[in-house]
C-alpha cells in the first residue's frame, strides 16, 4: 500500500536542548564551519574511566584515530578526580585498554597488544616501564584484580577439551599450518556477529600478579562468562577473594536460549553452584556488594527475549534470598555500580533520547532519578562524595566528568576535544513530537544543518535506528553521525519509533510480530512532518537506516515512492531466508512467533521480498562479508532484484567488516559513497566534505 499523510503534529524543545546550547557557548563569537570526515577522526575517543581506591585519581582510556595507517591505537592516561592536567601513563606500539587498579592504586593492569597478542600488562602510576604479566597463546581479555592484589582474574578464548596452555598452544598450531580450510561442524553458533569460533569458548581464568602460569576456572564446553553484547562485566570476585560469580548459559543450545544465569565457584576449584535456576530469563552482569553480603545482578524474565525489561536484583548470600530493586521502573537497567556503604547502587537507563542515572537502594527499594543527561561508564568514589561518569550530546562527543551527591552541576574533567569542537558548528538536537500509530506519541530528534536559515529551502534526511529495541540518542557517534549528514546541508530527523527503548517496556515490546505495522505508520508520520517544515523541499527528501533501520529501508521502498532516495546497511530483505543465515535463532523466533516452518504467516506478512516489484526508489544497499547477524545473502538477493527491474541501485561490499563498519579507511569510503548517494538524488547545496 501507499501510505496516506495524517494530520500535521507539532514542535517542542526540552530541557536537554537548552543545557545543550549553553554548553556549547564557547568559542561562540568566533566563525565556525561545518565538521568535515577528517574532523571526525581527529577526535579523540575518551571511555572506561576507573577511579583509584585511595579516590585521587581517575584512569581512563584515550584513542586516537590514524586515518594514514587505518589503524586506532589507543593510551592509558590519568587525571586528578577533582580535575586538572592529565597525563598520559602509557605509550608506544601496540594498543592499551582496560585500566583496573590494584587495590593500593600503585599500579595498573591493562589488556595490551604491544607484544603481538593482547596479554595483561601491569604499569605503575608514579613512573616506570609496564611488564608483561601472561603470555597465554589463546590471548587475554577482561583483566580484573582480586582484593588482596595476589592475583588477577581475566577471559579467554580457548579450546575445551584442552587442560593447559600448551595444549591450546599446540592446536593453534596446528590449526594455522592446515593446507585444507574446511570445518567440520556439529551444532550451532559455530559463527557469532563477526566472528568464526572454530570449536572455541570463552572460560574464565586465574593468574598470580607476578606471572606465571594461567588456570582454568571454568573448564567446561560453555561460554563462562557468557557473550551478552553491550553488557557490563559477566563476572566479579568476592571482596574476600574466595569466590568468583559468572554468568553461563547451561539451560538449552545458546543459538536458541537466552537463559543465561549466574554460578558461584571457589578461587580454589570445586563444584559450581547456579544461584539464579529459578529463573527462566537472562541473571547478567554480577557485581558483590562492598561488604560482601549482597550480589546484584540484572535480570529478565523471560527466555528467548533479549529485549525483555532488564531489572536490577540482589541474591543475599546469607539467606539465599533474591529481592528486587526496581520494582514499578519501567525502563532498562543498563549499567550500575555499588555505594560504599553496600546498601546504594547507582545504574543508567534510557528515557526519551538520554540516559540518566538513578539510584535505589536494599533497604529502600525505590528508584529516583538523580542526574539528567547522557551518561555512561558510571563510577563512585571510594568516600561515596562524588560520581564519576562520561557524558557526551550530538554536540559533544564523550568525556569524563564528575559529579557531587551533595548538589551541584556535573563539572568536566577532561577536555580532549575542546579545541576542536570550537571551530565546529554543530546544532544542538531539538525535541520534536509526532502523533503516531496506537494513540501513541513519537519522539524524534531534530538536527538542523550549519549556518542554518529559516527562509531557506533544504533537502531532509530520515534516519531509521537499529534494534529494533534501541533508540536515537542525544549522544555522539562515528558510525551515523548525523552531523555528518547536517554539515552535507540536510535537515535530519532521527525518529524513535514503536520498539524503541527509553519510552516503557510495552512501547519496547509493541515492535514484535509488527514489524512494518505501527513502526512504519510512526516513521511516516515523521516524514509527514518534515514535510510540513517550511524549509524543507518535500520533493528533495531521503531515508537511510541500518539493521532493523535497514529492514525498514527495505520496506518503505516497497510500500512507497516519497522518498526520492534510499540507503539500507545490512538490512533482512527476505525473512524466511535470514532465519536460515542468520546464528541467535531465539531472535526471529521471538519476534516472529515460532520457526518459519512451523509459524510461516509473519515471516511472509514482514518480508520486503514479497513486495520489490513495486520498488522504484533508488536504492545504495551497504553490506559487510563478516556480518553474521544478518549475512550477506540478504543484500545480495536484494540487489539482484532491483539490478533485475532495473530501479536505480548500488551495493557497497566491505570483505573485511562486519555488522559495523569500523576500520577508519572504510568508515572514510562509507561516508563518501552514502553522501554521493544522497547527493546524486537529493541535490542539496554544495555542501562539506
Amino acid at each position: 500500500m501507499i501510505y496516506t499523510r495524517p494530520k500535521q503534529k507539532t514542535i517542542r524543545f526540552g530541557l536537554g536542548v537548552i543545557l545543550m546550547a549553553l554548553g556549547t557557548h564557547l568559542g561562540a563569537a568566533q566563525v565556525r564551519r561545518p565538521i568535515t570526515f577528517q574532523d571526525l577522526m581527529k577526535i579523540q575517543r575518551i571511555s572506561d574511566p576507573q577511579v583509584s581506591p585511595n579516590g585521587q585519581w581517575i584512569a581512563f582510556v584515550q584513542t586516537t584515530v590514524k586515518l594514514e595507517t587505518n589503524k586506532k591505537t589507543s593510551y592509558l592516561w590519568l587525571v586528578p578526580i577533582q580535575g586538572g592536567e592529565p597525563r598520559q601513563l602509557t605509550q608506544g606500539d601496540g594498543s592499551d585498554s582496560r585500566p583496573r587498579w590494584s587495590p593500593d592504586s600503585l599500579s595498573l593492569a591493562f589488556i595490551s597488544s604491544r607484544s603481538g597478542k593482547s596479554q595483561i600488562w601491569i604499569i605503575p602510576v608514579d613512573g616506570g616501564e609496564a611488564h608483561q604479566v601472561t603470555s597465554i597463546p589463546t590471548q587475554a581479555d577482561g583483566v580484573i584484580w582480586s582484593k588482596n592484589g595476589d592475583w588477577l582474574l581475566f577471559t579467554s578464548k580457548v579450546y575445551p577439551d584442552c587442560p593447559d596452555e600448551d595444549c591450546n598452544q599446540k592446536r593453534l598450531e596446528e590449526v594455522s599450518k592446515k593446507m585444507v580450510k574446511a570445518q567440520i561442524i556439529d551444532e550451532l553458533l559455530f559463527r557469532h556477529w563477526d566472528e568464526n569460533r572454530e570449536g572455541k569458548y570463552t572460560h574464565l581464568f586465574l593468574v598470580p600478579t607476578k606471572g606465571g602460569k594461567a588456570r582454568d576456572l571454568t573448564p567446561a564446553k560453555f561460554d563462562s562468562p557468557a557473550f551478552f553484547l553491550g553488557a557490563p562485566d559477566g563476572y566479579s570476585i568476592s571482596p574476600d577473594g574466595t569466590e568468583v560469580c559468572y554468568t553461563s548459559n547451561r539451560t538449552g543450545p545458546a543459538a536458541w536460549t537466552t537463559n543465561n544465569d549466574l554460578y558461584r565457584v571457589f578461587v580454589s576449584g570445586g563444584e559450581t553452584k547456579n544461584i539464579t535456576k529459578d529463573n527462566p530469563g537472562s541473571d547478567a552482569a554480577p557485581q558483590y556488594s562492598p561488604d560482601g553480603r549482597y550480589i546484584a545482578y540484572t535480570s529478565q524474565a523471560r527466555d528467548g527475549y533479549e529485549s525483555d525489561l532488564f531489572r536490577l536484583r540482589i541474591y543475599d548470600r546469607r539467606t539465599e534470598k533474591v529481592q528486587d530493586l526496581t520494582l514499578g521502573f519501567d525502563q532498562w537497567v543498563n549499567s550500575f555500580v555499588w555505594g560504599p556503604d553496600s546498601d546504594t547502587i547507582y545504574f543508567t537507563g534510557p528515557e526519551r533520547g538520554q540516559q540518566p542515572i538513578f539510584k535505589t537502594s536494599v533497604s529502600r527499594a525505590h528508584v529516583e532519578k538523580v542526574l539528567d543527561g547522557f551518561n555512561d561508564n558510571l563510577q563512585v568514589s571510594p568516600d561515596g562524595r562524588w560520581l564519576v561518569m562520561t557524558r557526551e550530546s550530538l554536540t559533544r562527543p564523550a568525556e569524563v566528568f564528575h559529579w557531587p551527591l551533595a548538589g551541584g552541576p556535573p563539572a568536566q574533567v577532561t577536555h580532549a576535544n575542546d579545541s576542536l569542537l570550537a571551530e565546529l558548528d554543530l546544532h544542538a538536537a531539538e525535541s520534536v513530537t509526532t502523533n503516531g500509530a496506537l494513540g501513541a506519541t513519537i519522539h524524534s530528534l531534530l538536527i538542523k544543518p550549519p549556518g542554518f536559515q529559516a527562509n531557506k529551502k533544504y533537502p531532509a534526511l530520515l534516519l531509521i535506528h537499529g534494534g529494533p529495541q534501541g533508540a536515537w540518542d542525544d549522544a555522539w557517534g562515528y558510525r551515523w553521525n548525523a552531523q555528518m549528514f547536517a554539515a552535507h546541508g540536510y535537515l535530519v530527523m532521527m525518529p524513535n519509533p514503536h520498539g524503541s527503548t527509553g519510552y516503557g517496556q510495552k512501547f519496547v515490546e509493541e515492535i514484535s510480530g509488527d514489524w512494518g505495522g505501527a513502526c512504519y505508520q510512526d516513521l511516516m508520520a515523521a516524514a509527514d512532518y518534515l514535510e510540513f517544515l517550511p524549509y524543507v523541499d518535500k520533493s528533495r527528501m531521503g531515508a537511510a537506516g541500518a539493521s532493523f533501520g535497514g529492514f525498514m529501508i527495505n520496506w518503505i521502498a516497497g510500500h512507497t515512492n516519497r522518498f526520492k532516495a534510499l540507503v539500507s546497511h545490512d538490512g533482512v530483505y527476505d525473512q524466511r531466508s535470514m532465519y536460515g543465515e542468520t546464528e541467535e535463532l531465539w531472535f526471529p523466533e521471538w519476534e516472529f512467533k515460532g520457526t518459519p516452518w512451523e509459524k510461516p504467516q509473519l515471516y511472509e506478512k514482514w518480508s520486503p521480498s514479497n513486495f520489490v516489484q513495486r520498488v522504484q526508489t533508488p536504492m545504495l544497499i551497504i553490506q559487510g562479508e563478516l556480518d553474521f547477524r544478518v549475512p550477506t545473502g540478504q543484500a545480495f538477493q536484494l540487489f539482484s532484484a532491483l539490478q533485475r527491474r532495473g530501479v536505480p541501485s548500488k551495493l557497497l561490499y566491505f570483505p573485511d567488516e562486519g555488522h559495523w563498519v569500523s576500520k577508519p579507511q572504510n568508515s572514510q569510503l562509507w561516508y563518501k559513497t552514502v553522501l554521493e548517494w544522497l547527493d546524486r538524488h537529493l541535490k542539496p547545496e554544495p555542501g562539506q566534505y
